[in-house]
This record gives C-alpha cells, sequence and structure tokens, in this order.
C-alpha cells in the first residue's frame, strides 16, 4: 500500500497551488468552476480523505447534527414510530454529507448534559423530536444557542411566541377525518383512547376528536400513552364504562392494536361488534394487525427528512429552503385515511 495521498499531491495533480486545493475541499468560496472541476477530479483519483480537523477551521462547521430523542431508549427500540423517523434522518443527512449524533433525553439531568454539549461545539445544528410539554428539553436547546429544528410542533412557555421551526402533521385534521370514517359507516357510539397529555400530537388528535363530537361524554375518552399496553388497559376502561360502544379511534397505531387485543379477548368482533381506527399508518404495525388496521397516515420518514432539509437550508442561510423574510418557516404535512379491514 503507497503514502496516503496529501492534500500537496491533491493540488500537483489539479495544477493548482495548496491553498486553492485547500479552499475547494474544504468547502471555501472564491475558486473558480474549472479549478474546482479539476481539483475535484485530483480527489477522486487519488482516493484522497479531508482532514475532518483542517476542514472544521476553514469551514467553521463540524459536519455532524446532534438528534435529540425525549424518550427513554427502551421505547425509541421498541416503538417502530421512532425507526422510521431515524431512518429518514439519517438518509437525508448521508445525502448531505452529515453526520448523525444521537442524544438521548429521559430527565432533567439529561437537558444539563445535552445543553452543555450543544453548546460545546461538537454539531453545527440540532433536531428534536418527541418533546414533552414542560418546556425544559426546548429551553435547554435554546440555551445551546445552536440552530434547532423540531419533530412536533412544540410547546409550553418557552416555545410560545418563539419563532421555532418544527415539522409535523396535520394531526388534528387526520383525527377529524377518522371520526368522521367510523360516522359515515353508521357508528354512533364513538370512543378515544388519547395519547399523552404533555404532547402536542396527541392534544390535537384529542381537538380532532372533539370538533367531529363536540358533545362526547368524557368517559368515552381514555388514557394511553403511545404504547400497545396502554392501549389494552384504555380498551379495559371504556368497556368498563360504556359496554355498549360500537367504534374507537386510538391516537396511534400501537394503542390500537392494544385495543384489538382486549376486544379479541373480550369475545367482540372488529368491526362487527366494534370498529378500530389508528393513526400513523406503520407497515409493520397496521398491515399485521389482526385485522389489518384501518388508520391515518402520516408521512414519519419523509417527515425526518424534511427536517433534515430545514435545518441545513437555516444553516445555509438558504431562504427557499428554511428562510422566509428572516424567519424559520414550519412544515405541516398532510395526512390520508387509510381504509383497511378494522373500520
Amino acid at each position: 500500500m503507497g503514502p496516503r495521498p496529501t492534500l500537496e499531491s491533491v493540488a500537483a495533480r489539479a495544477g493548482v497551488s495548496r491553498a486553492t486545493a485547500s479552499r475547494v475541499v474544504n468547502g471555501g468560496a472564491g475558486v473558480r468552476g474549472a479549478l474546482v472541476d479539476k481539483v475535484r477530479r485530483a480527489v477522486e483519483e487519488l482516493g484522497y480523505i479531508p482532514n475532518h480537523a483542517a476542514r472544521t477551521l476553514v469551514t467553521r462547521r463540524t459536519g455532524a447534527i446532534a438528534v435529540i430523542i425525549g424518550e427513554p431508549e427502551f421505547r425509541v427500540f421498541s416503538d417502530p414510530f421512532f425507526e422510521q423517523q431515524v431512518r429518514g434522518i439519517s438518509r437525508e443527512l448521508t445525502a448531505q454529507d452529515a453526520q448523525l449524533v444521537l442524544l438521548w433525553a429521559e430527565g432533567p439531568d439529561d437537558h444539563t448534559r445535552i445543553a452543555r454539549y450543544l453548546g460545546g461545539g461538537h454539531v453545527d445544528g440540532a433536531l428534536a423530536f418527541s418533546l414533552h410539554n414542560d418546556g425544559a428539553l426546548t429551553a435547554a436547546i435554546g440555551r445551546s444557542g445552536v440552530p434547532a429544528v423540531f419533530g412536533g410542533r412544540p410547546d409550553g412557555p418557552e416555545a410560545a411566541g418563539a419563532d421555532v421551526p418544527y415539522v409535523d402533521c396535520d394531526n388534528r385534521g387526520g383525527a377529524r377525518e377518522a371520526v368522521h370514517h367510523l360516522v359515515s359507516i353508521g357508528r354512533r357510539r364513538i370512543a378515544h383512547i388519547a395519547g399523552p397529555r404533555d404532547q402536542t400530537s396527541a392534544l390535537d388528535r384529542l381537538a380532532g376528536f372533539h370538533d367531529v363530537l363536540p358533545h362526547a361524554d368524557p368517559e368515552v375518552v381514555s388514557q394511553g400513552d403511545f404504547t400497545t399496553e396502554s392501549g389494552a388497559r384504555a380498551m379495559v376502561e371504556l368497556l368498563a364504562r360504556r359496554p355498549d360502544l360500537d367504534a374507537v379511534f386510538a391516537a396511534n397505531d400501537l394503542m390500537a392494536v392494544g385495543a384489538l387485543r382486549t376486544l379479541r379477548e373480550r369475545g367482540l368482533a372488529v368491526p362487527g361488534d366494534v370498529a378500530v381506527v389508528g393513526f400513523d399508518d406503520m407497515p409493520s404495525v397496521a398491515e399485521l394487525a389482526d385485522p389489518p388496521l384501518t388508520t391515518v397516515r402520516q408521512d414519519i420518514e419523509g417527515m425526518g427528512r424534511l427536517m433534515v432539509r430545514l435545518l441545513m437550508g437555516i444553516l445555509n442561510h438558504d431562504k427557499e429552503a428554511g428562510q422566509e423574510g428572516g424567519a424559520p418557516v414550519s412544515v405541516i404535512t398532510p395526512t390520508a385515511l387509510v381504509r383497511r379491514a378494522s373500520a
């Protein structure tokens, strides 16, 4: 194996000065297009690998993006929602030649650690999702001073009135469509399994339920935490309160699957006795449910990609991709009802 190619050898092969080669390799400006092409061709021919530390000195960029998830590690690896969102983020970061640094945020000690890490110049920006609305994590990210984009609409005092860029789906509209569908197939005693009250997605889906059924009895709403087990427990509670209910809208697919399990254990047919609709349309959950789940689709992986594009637009001061009149632009993606056998 020969010696590792150097920046000097790239410059010699391209017929330019070392300074010019450095500017091209490390993303600097002010080099004519023809010379840029020569340097890039030399890099490819020689197999030159840029020195990361040198690139950081020139560009003042680390090439790394922190991805912060406001959930315990075990929850992230057991819920396919997170796998899909991280996959979208990872694929887009790879396309943008950036590295992913994964950070967990399980409690106040983690918030302090994350703020210190972000503020230490280790990353260029941050992506954060599955936030819980005490405002502490949002505040910690804000204190760090790094640009950030959130997955899901942030809430709490730290986000109120602030230009906090985020990517979310139309949670409220999707919930309305789910409940309208249940009404359209003749269901009249409709219940809701709600998600955690400290997350805006769950609150928006609950609001969508009430948009269609504004006079619904509070007893037809039971609380879950987006896990299968909580959906099963909530379904037990709903049947105890209202044994004659004929439909349930669950705020995510995992809770809907838990509801299906309870209904099956009680000997109730789906959709004959009780129709069930979920939210997310995760193929590994909705399509494999018994029966296959009617649900509201959101583009989870696509939203992860959009988060990266929005952040990169902000980092690069690209008004089309991430700025409008100097203020970050948030994105709300559409949802769509996917009809299967459960409703």
